[in-house]
Parts: C-alpha cells; structure tokens; sequence
C-alpha cells in the first residue's frame, strides 16, 4: 500500500511541474482544447492565490465569475477577506445569503468576480479524483496560495 502512495505522490509531483509551466490564461480566453477534468491555479501579478479541482473544468472556471455565491466560491472568499467577513454562519443571519443583501458584501462580492475574470489561471490535466485531491493539495502547499485553507465548516 506505502508503494502505490508513493507512486501517487510522485506523479503528483510532475503533474505539479506541469501546472506551474503551463501556458496562462484568463476566465475569458480559455482555450477550446481543454481538458475535461483536472487541476487549476488562479494568480495574480506572479502570486498564487488558489488552487483548486474540478471534474468539469472549463465550466468550474467560469463558474468562479458568475453571480451565485454557490458557484463564484473563491469571489466569495476574497470578499470575506475584503469586508472581514470571515467567518461562516450556518444561521440565516451572517449565511452566504444574507451576507449578499449587504450592499458593502455585495459591492465586494462583484469586484471580486470581476478581479477573478483578469487573473491569470493555469491547469493540468488529472481526471483520477484521488491524484486529482492529492494534487490540489500538493499544489496549494507547494504554491503557497493564499486563499488555500483546507478547513473544515
């Protein structure tokens, strides 16, 4: 079992190469050759910011810029950062939704989707969900990204 964890680790390692060398582009000039599932890097002036995953990964990225608190996940945390909004309510008060009826949260929250939109993203390939978890991870660690917490709610 340790060797195929290994195995994993390792190729986890390349497929992070991979994705740091690998062209950038934004939400709105993705190109038509995608993979279907994999990995991505939202950065912005050279500083990584967030890594995350996807089985459908041209749609999740452009989902990141649209105008559902559901969807757009990192717009909403950079708005958290922006208001110091923080931390999440499961009450109706201080929920994702309520937080949208704050004309200030809703101001950031749209700037955000709009910043989301410029940055640079890069992806890679990786359709196996568990090297696809263990790359997301590896990679956000690996990178440093900002916005990367992996804290349970």
């Amino acid at each position: 079992m340790a060797d195929q964890f290994d195995e994993v680790v390792n190729l986890v390692k390349e497929s992070c190469e991979c994705l740091l060398a690998a062209p950038k582009h934004t939400v709105r000039t993705l190109p038509k050759d995608m993979p279907k599932a994999g990995v991505y890097l939202f950065s912005e002036a050279g500083r990584p910011l967030y890594v995350g995953r996807a089985k459908t990964l041209r749609k999740r990225l452009q989902n990141h810029t649209h105008n559902s608190h559901n969807q757009a996940t990192f717009a909403f945390l950079l708005a958290r950062h922006e208001t110091g909004n923080l931390k999440a309510s499961y009450q109706p008060r201080g929920s994702r939704k309520d937080l949208l009826t704050d004309p200030e949260f809703r101001a950031a929250f749209d700037a955000a989707r709009e910043r989301v939109r410029h940055m640079d993203v890069q992806f890679v390939e990786e359709a196996d969900p568990i090297r696809q978890a263990i790359l997301e991870v590896y990679a956000a660690l690996e990178t440093r990204a900002e916005y990367n917490d992996f804290d349970t709610h």
